[in-house]
């Protein structure tokens, strides 16, 4: 254990160190901050509100007088009785629609990996929108002059187009088991824009994917939990390499050509697994 550690802590070391000789031997190297995925959607909520009131009164009056004299004896009385009552009902049903925006603190990492990787650019953090400056999310340009990419050259800002989740159960032929297959699909639309001039340096869409596959025995029954984690690994690993590869392709500033020699390959283990659940 202490031998692994101190292996994965030299390598992480060995690696910084490299960078850091890199960024000494190229000070020319663009300096790219790395926003995180801004993303907008419509949101419906169900209400259904109910308010009664209910308001009563009651209030007596009584009133009783003798007289007695040696001759004569006489006795009355009086009383009134109100009351009152009074109620309301209120019943309302129905859809609010809203817009929610934000960022998603996710995702961007293998793509500032694969950035760094490439021995192209100097890669930073965007600044996060603060939840009292999101009118300004989509507004990049106002967020440049605002200085919150002070000390970089260019800004790559990326939003998500498409994110959607599916969960997929199919027979297997010839045995009681069935296929269950859980998969994500990101898509986000991305530009490299200079902060100087605003330039729009490149601009793409790309897409990251993963999915996690099980095998469920029909007849014991019972349910099944995906494994989300490794999903959304191969989904910033893919996104990271198709965001590198790009913007490699539209800018590169090592030279004509050279994003084009490297090759990389990424490995989704896509292998069925056998889950039984006892009862």
């Amino acid at each position: 254990m202490l031998i692994r550690f101190f292996l994965t802590h030299s390598f992480f070391l060995l690696l910084i160190a490299c960078t850091q000789c890199a960024w000494a031997a190229n000070p020319g190297l663009p300096k790219i901050a790395v926003t995180d995925l801004s993303y907008e959607e419509k949101v419906q909520e169900y209400f259904h509100v109910i308010s009664a009131h209910q308001k009563s009164s009651y209030k007596e009056r009584s009133r009783d007088r003798e007289r007695e004299t040696p001759h004569s004896y006489s006795a009355s009385s009086s009383g009134s009785v109100n009351a009152q009552s009074e109620g309301s009902y209120y019943e309302e049903s129905g859809i609010n629609s809203y817009i929610e925006q934000g960022e998603l603190h996710k995702f961007v990492a293998d793509v500032k990996g694969e950035m760094l990787r490439s021995g192209y650019y100097r890669v930073f953090q965007g600044r996060p929108v603060a939840k009292k400056d999101m009118e300004t999310l989509f507004d990049i340009i106002k967020r440049i002059k605002k200085g919150d990419y002070q000390g970089a050259d260019f800004v790559l800002f990326g939003t998500v187009s498409s994110i959607e989740f599916r969960d997929e159960m199919t027979p297997v032929q010839g045995s009681d088991a069935e296929s269950y297959i859980f998969s994500l699909e990101l898509v986000a639309d991305f530009n490299l824009i200079n902060t100087k001039t605003y330039e729009i340096k490149a601009a793409f869409s790309a897409m990251g994917e993963g999915q996690d596959t099980k095998l469920l025995s029909t007849s014991r029954g019972g349910r099944i939990k995906p494994n989300r984690g490794r999903v959304i690994s191969e989904v910033s690993k893919s996104l990271g390499y198709d965001v590198a590869r790009q913007l490699e392709e539209q800018f590169n500033p090592a030279g004509a050509g050279r994003g084009m020699d490297r090759t990389h390959s990424t490995i989704i283990d896509k292998s069925s697994e056998q889950v039984i659940i006892y009862k």
